[in-house]
């Protein structure tokens, strides 16, 4: 099975305009996102879906910079460039990963990935039952889920893409891949709003030359020593999904 994990990217966010553009720790936040996608185990290739829209250019751009395919398609159906991004790239199964979670964990992110490929179900994500941290979301569907689902969703479900099949579990055989341990779900480490950007600073700031590569463990770490750390964007409230 061809496993292709696609960052889906834009310059149009409408609370914090070309945030995966922005720089953190001396690198756009796009570029630690790749970076940690990439180390994902079971994934045999990485791609970014942005749109044909002239303004994500820019995005386009910066794929080239880090060496990272860019495949362009609809603005607004989301769900339909996913499946352009899958097609293009042979996928036989899509790792969904948004590209404003500079903190994903390779780690975790795998896990969801090992099950899928191990129980072949038609979702599998760590997201229907949350235990992690705000933003290391993962989420991956087979590639015949994708297509069924470009055919029947409408409406918000394009947008975000695999909610039609997470929501119609009498259609799809639906997986929740469980952080173990406590439930970490109330911490945020999501990139939406200048709060947020503050947060990824001060935690990058803390981690110093180990901020390309901490794990989850290593930014709670942080977050225990440095508690007003976690004050920076605490009152910012998640946008519907």
């Amino acid at each position: 099975m061809r496993v292709v994990c696609v960052i889906q990217a834009r310059v149009g966010s409408t609370r914090l305009p070309a945030k995966v553009l922005l720089d953190l720790a001396g690198e756009p936040v796009l570029a630690h996102v790749l970076r940690r996608a990439r180390r994902i185990a079971g994934v045999d290739d990485v791609v970014v879906a942005t749109s044909t829209d002239p303004a994500d250019d820019l995005v386009a751009a910066m794929c080239g910079r880090l060496g990272v395919r860019a495949v362009r398609g609809s603005l607004e159906d989301v769900l339909a460039r996913y499946v352009v991004a899958a097609r293009e790239t042979r996928a036989d199964a899509i790792v969904r990963i948004t590209s404003d979670c500079p903190f994903l964990d390779p780690a975790r992110s795998g896990a969801v990935v090992r099950a899928f490929l191990s129980e072949a179900p038609d979702y599998a994500s760590n997201v229907m039952d949350r235990r992690l941290p705000r933003g290391l979301d993962t989420e991956i569907v087979s590639m015949a889920a994708l297509v069924r689902a470009d055919a029947e969703a409408s409406g918000e479900d394009r947008e975000h893409v695999t909610r039609h099949v997470y929501r119609h579990p009498e259609s799809f055989r639906c997986l929740s891949v469980r952080g173990e341990g406590e439930d970490l779900s109330m911490h945020r480490w999501t990139l939406d709003t200048i709060a947020d950007y503050r947060f990824l600073c001060a935690v990058a700031s803390a981690l110093g030359s180990r901020a390309p590569d901490a794990g989850m463990h290593e930014v709670l770490a942080v977050l225990e020593a440095h508690p007003a750390i976690v004050g920076i964007n605490r009152e910012v409230r998640q946008k519907g999904a």
